[in-house]
């Protein structure tokens, strides 16, 4: 039995009451509370729960404007069914069987009698119309909350989902992981001031958790999970109620004045690890926000905004998809096949880092008034890959030795230009450097939610650290995509990767997302820039249609080439030729590893490093002349990321981000 509030109806007067029964079938049943009488009872709908071994329901919400119901079952599953068509026919179907009457009988002691449940037949046996089976596996879905138009989802899985219905079916937008342990996740309530607090279990203490200040606002111990319990929590105290060894428990606390004041909050547990700026959001009234994404070693990567007028951070979302640490980010701009409004900012977010896992994001940012960001984002779960996830599935894996080390992705990059007029193709192209030596490509089909390795190649023989993908366009409008690899002996390696993405691109169109990964052509460059590992590698093309190619090194130099595009005058075949026009290096321009590197112009460079410096570098033939240094607060720097803007007099500014132990724009 579970009550589910009636849309439109005060609950205290009016509720409904669904109960499981035998075969799958679940009634639905209206309570009107009357003073003095006995409750009035009127069946509306009857369900049918789809095949399992424990075959009832646990929670459900009604949908108000859409006319439907979403049902959560002992088996983890969520259900979406129909009531628009039940509520219409019941009360007729009711008064054809109670012969012309919608009252139901009461006899002299006030009872009711269930005459109206021997006639059920009457009424149809519906099925869900969409079912995603055992969402929160097999421990079962604990509850199903509405808010805002969003349906929210928990189980004893650890993970609470948001989700939304388009077209009657559901559809999973993103999945939280609160904090670590909390396993028994029972509850979520939303609160008046825009807080989002958890209701669960850790191992046997009852636990309230906040997502705002991601800490645990009460503990209470009970006895754990198995057992019936109540919370209700009021600006002047806190009521738990619970059952335990047979007698029902009371806690009560009165609110306290918080003495703790926090002065600036954090945004991630631990260092923050790569940076990238999504782009600015004008909001009415306001001035423009930088909208950025940082990735963790706290496994989780964070949405936030920077406002240069209030100088603070506000996250705007926390993804927590990951099981280690965010290593590197990657973004497609544009809109997808979502069916959004072209509103503010749309993107694809690659994130990627520990135990060779990548995870996709549909990010949809836009001005918001009413929030105290003055910003909203929509994150949608698009996709994910695990290079070993065949060794996850694996019976008796305890027994066994993984043979494979574990596979970081140290850098991604999203290949430019894959879709064109002459070869429309939905497939989206990333590349990945691996700590396994490997450098990989992998598709992905928005659409389908498909992320595919498609391409390989162990060439470097050693751990790849940076990956960049470029794109070079002939005089009659035909493409190549490029791309630039950098490993720890300090090597730049040069791929054409156009025949293996096309090769790809049209296995993918006829297999339908599954492809054994294809060999990577040989390199057509090879060029020695530094002694020992590539931590900043930028490109960027030239007005001449040549590209300058930076590279930042553990040892502190930095390198800076020309290369020029041609065509290869091969006996058999005419391919990609690159030529090296100019080499400039410079030896210890910095204290410490070279971690973030620009180029701003093509005679103007930007490199920051560990030493907590900032060096503009003027390029000039055969030499890189500083012209400024500025010191930054962030320590052990990890990234940079760069973008220039136009002020109102048409004056070029250039600004910076950096990330580390702590984050700061300049």
């Amino acid at each position: 039995l579970s009550w589910a509030p009636r849309p439109g109806l005060p609950p205290d007067t009016a509720s409904a009451l669904l109960a499981s029964g035998p075969d799958g079938e679940m009634l639905w049943l209206d309570v009107t509370h009357r003073p003095g009488q006995a409750p009035w009872v009127q069946l509306i709908g009857r369900y049918l729960l789809p095949l399992c071994k424990q075959r009832w329901h646990t929670c459900a919400a009604f949908l108000p404007q859409e006319g439907l119901l979403v049902c959560g079952d002992r088996r983890g599953s969520l259900l979406l069914f129909s009531c628009s068509s039940s509520s219409g026919s019941a009360a007729e179907s009711i008064s054809i069987v109670n012969g012309g009457t919608d009252t139901l009988v009461e006899d002299s002691n006030n009872e009711l009698e269930p005459s109206h449940l021997l006639h059920k037949g009457a009424l149809p046996l519906e099925s869900p119309l969409s079912v995603l089976f055992g969402l929160h596996g097999k421990t079962g879905v604990t509850s199903v909350t509405i808010h805002k138009g969003y349906i929210y989802s928990t189980g004893r899985d650890g993970v609470y989902r948001q989700l939304r219905q388009r077209d009657q079916q559901l559809e999973v937008l993103q999945k939280h992981r609160p904090c670590k342990g909390l396993q028994w996740i029972e509850e979520l309530r939303f609160t008046s001031d825009g807080d989002l607090l958890v209701l669960g279990f850790h191992a046997d203490n009852f636990v309230v958790w906040s997502s705002r200040t991601g800490e645990n606002i009460h503990c209470i111990p009970c006895g754990g999970g198995h057992r019936s319990w109540s919370y209700c929590s009021s600006p002047l105290a806190e009521v738990f109620a619970f059952v335990k060894s047979g007698d029902v428990m009371l806690y009560h606390r009165e609110a306290e004045p918080c003495e703790q004041q926090v002065l600036l909050a954090s945004l991630h547990g631990r260092e923050i690890t790569c940076v990238r700026r999504l782009g600015a959001v004008e909001v009415p009234g306001h001035a423009t926000f930088n909208v950025f994404v940082t990735g963790s070693e706290d496994t989780t990567a964070c949405v936030l905004v920077l406002s240069e007028n209030s100088r603070a951070a506000v996250p705007l979302a926390r993804l927590s998809d990951h099981i280690s640490s965010v290593r590197t980010l990657a973004f497609a701009m544009g809109p997808g096949d979502e069916g959004f409004e072209d509103e503010g900012l749309s993107a694809l977010l690659f994130s990627a880092g520990g135990r060779a896992q990548i995870e996709c994001y549909r990010l949809l940012c836009a001005g918001d008034t009413a929030s105290e960001s003055a910003v909203a984002c929509q994150v949608i779960h698009v996709a994910s890959h695990r290079l070993d996830k065949h060794w996850e599935q694996k019976k008796n894996r305890h027994k066994l030795v993984k043979m494979d080390p574990e596979t970081r992705y140290m850098s991604l990059s999203v290949v430019p230009g894959t879709s064109t007029k002459q070869l429309p193709t939905p497939w989206k192209f990333l590349a990945a450097a691996c700590s396994d030596g490997s450098v990989r490509i992998f598709g992905l089909l928005e659409a389908a939610r498909k992320l595919v390795l498609v391409a390989e190649s162990f060439h470097h023989q050693r751990c790849v650290l940076k990956v960049e993908a470029f794109l070079h366009t002939w005089a009659g409008g035909e493409r190549r995509h490029l791309l630039c690899s950098a490993a720890t002996d300090g090597s730049l390696v040069f791929w054409d990767i156009t025949g293996p993405i096309m090769d790809a691109a049209d296995t993918l169109h006829q297999v339908e997302g599954e492809m054994q990964p294809l060999a990577l052509d040989a390199p057509l460059l090879t060029i020695m820039a530094h002694s020992c590992g590539v931590n900043s590698l930028h490109i960027r093309e030239t007005p001449e249609g040549q590209y300058l190619v930076a590279s930042g090194s553990d040892d502190g130099s930095i390198h800076v080439c020309l290369l020029e595009v041609a065509l290869g005058r091969a006996e058999a075949v005419a391919g990609t030729c690159l030529q090296v026009l100019e080499r400039v290096s410079r030896p210890c321009a910095h204290a410490a590893h070279v971690t973030g590197i620009r180029v701003l112009r093509p005679d103007l460079l930007l490199s920051a490093s560990v030493d907590q410096r900032l060096t503009l570098w003027k390029r000039c033939p055969g030499e890189l002349v500083p012209l400024s240094t500025t010191f930054f607060h962030v320590p052990d720097l990890a990234e940079l990321d760069c973008w220039e803007v136009v002020e109102a007099g048409g004056e070029l500014r250039y600004y910076c981000v950096l990330c580390g132990q702590g984050l700061e724009m300049l």
